[in-house]
């Protein structure tokens, strides 16, 4: 509707500047999440970035990156929904880099026309990683016995009460391997006459903003104003397309009685912790 009455002003009032929307796309990578961790997937961020290409008059859209990476299949999905809608409104995609876009993130960071990156910034993690606990003596020394009935052999493979089985450790090796496969070719296909003749590309290293340019991860150095204002004006100005709130600025849980909400604030408080020490523990792989 602003756009309407713009058009009806004389020209002389109207904004000479160029309006570019941004999108933050920032957090671990996850396909569930709550109260205590934003979740960053594609129902989460679906509604921001339709949001943003639909700005008429834009000639690109900006998304800021910082992500340590996550769920490879939200990754992608979020990688895909970009380059759809980049391709359906015929607008240029411009990646910014801020501290880290690494493994997943640097996977969202690939539906960039261009990706720009600070020289500081951690870039690449080229790599597929699974992580967990075993216990199977923890339950000896406390005096616990496991019961576990299946239909079907491999139900319970990987189970972290049990001791670890070299062919459950090779098959998921297996899927590991098909993942980074997936990763690989999508680099390849995106960037694959931009990318250094470098062995260790694919390995999983990660390095800084200025090394990646040299690797070909990175189109160029520098920061969103300043970039951005050097391509459309010192008029530009930068949107920020932000998800919708409910009332206090959060969702609201809808019609439930006292009780259940309490007992889904309690569940939420406990899963939590456990997803706010995940995520510490992406983040702290790249000393953030």
């Amino acid at each position: 509707m602003a756009g309407f009455f713009r058009k009806l002003m004389p020209k002389r009032f109207r904004k000479s500047g160029v309006t570019i929307p941004v999108v933050r796309l920032h957090g671990t990578i996850m396909a569930g999440g709550g109260q205590f961790r934003p979740p960053l997937n594609l129902a989460s961020v679906a509604s921001v970035l339709d949001k943003a290409f639909a700005v008429k008059d834009a000639p690109a859209v900006a998304i800021s990156v910082n992500s340590p990476g996550g769920s490879p299949v939200q990754s992608r999905l979020i990688f895909q929904r970009i380059r759809d809608l980049a391709e359906e409104k015929k607008k240029r995609v411009i990646i910014f880099v801020e501290d880290v876009a690494a493994s997943g993130g640097y996977m969202i960071a690939l539906a960039g026309d261009e990706i720009i990156a600070d020289p500081t910034s951690i870039v690449g993690s080229i790599g597929v990683v699974s992580g967990g606990f075993g216990f199977p003596e923890l339950l000896k020394k406390i005096g616990v016995e496991r019961r576990v009935y299946t239909a079907g052999e491999n139900k319970v493979m990987l189970d972290p009460f049990q001791p670890e089985k070299e062919k459950d450790i090779e098959y998921l090796k297996t899927l590991q391997q098909q993942i980074h496969a997936v990763f690989i070719d999508m680099v390849k296909a995106r960037r694959g006459h931009l990318l250094a003749d470098h062995g260790e590309i694919f390995s999983g290293l990660f390095w800084t903003g200025g090394r990646a340019l040299e690797l070909g991860l990175i189109d160029s150095l520098g920061d969103m104003r300043g970039e951005l204002k050097k391509r459309y004006g010192e008029k530009t100005e930068l949107q920020l397309i932000s998800p919708a709130r409910g009332l206090f600025g959060r969702r609201q849980p809808g019609a439930a009685i006292a009780g259940a909400v309490a007992e889904r604030f309690a569940a939420s408080a406990v899963s939590g912790l456990a997803d706010v020490a995940e995520e510490k523990a992406l983040w702290g792989r790249y000393g953030l």
